[in-house]
């Protein structure tokens, strides 16, 4: 698997994207270098992208630094052991807490062994990881791009991506996760970089013209 791991691989796939489309000149243009956005793997990186799942970054961090605090050391064995009571005082939503439980019993029993896949294609490393109940393709897709770093990992399902391509290339209405994912063929092996960009121009988008999501 190749990696993004630094700015100078973010470049490369800015290079080879630009000449597929005007539109990633344009993308290019406005956004600039993006944000490598790199982040813990294993449980914890996992973990955390299931605590921030639909919460504004500052509710995310304030109920992640509760889940650090009470699920003490914030392994797979110590969510199995603990109470409810200790899951409510994380600040936990019940779908998370039931989720997080999920997700170490399946580390557990080995039936999720996040190690194996990094040398997965990010298609191998979709189906094992949204096997597991309560990961859906967006948790698969953000573990895939920031927590393995995937060079081809996309987030088809993602609303910002969907609406910054609308806006991007033109098209009548926002694409539905498999148009999107149709459209990104195109932009093989470096999806990974095409994410990061999209994400920075909606960015770019909602700070200067308002669109919401």
């Amino acid at each position: 698997m190749t990696r993004i791991t630094c700015d100078a691989d973010l470049e490369e796939g800015m290079a080879a994207l630009r000449p597929l489309h005007p539109s990633w000149s344009a993308i290019i243009d406005r956004t600039g270098l993006p944000p490598l956005r790199r982040r813990e793997g294993g449980f914890k990186g996992l973990a955390s992208i299931i605590v921030a799942q639909q919460l504004s970054v500052a509710s995310a961090r304030a109920v992640w630094t509760r889940v650090e605090s009470v699920l003490t050391p914030l392994t797979p064995e110590r969510v199995l052991a603990a109470s409810d009571e200790d899951m409510r005082l994380s600040g936990l939503s019940r779908p998370k807490q039931r989720t997080l439980r999920a997700v170490a019993a399946a580390m557990v029993d080995g039936t999720l062994d996040l190690g194996s896949l990094e040398g997965g294609t990010p298609e191998y490393i979709h189906e094992h990881m949204t096997a597991v109940s309560g990961i859906g393709p967006w948790t698969a897709d953000i573990y895939l791009l920031f927590c393995l770093g995937h060079r081809d990992g996309f987030a088809a399902g993602d609303l910002a991506i969907q609406e910054a391509a609308r806006v991007a290339f033109g098209l009548d209405a926002r694409p539905k996760p498999g148009e999107l994912q149709e459209m990104a063929e195109a932009w093989r092996p470096w999806r990974g970089v095409a994410a990061r960009l999209l994400w920075a121009y909606y960015a770019a988008l909602k700070r200067r013209e308002g669109i919401n999501a």
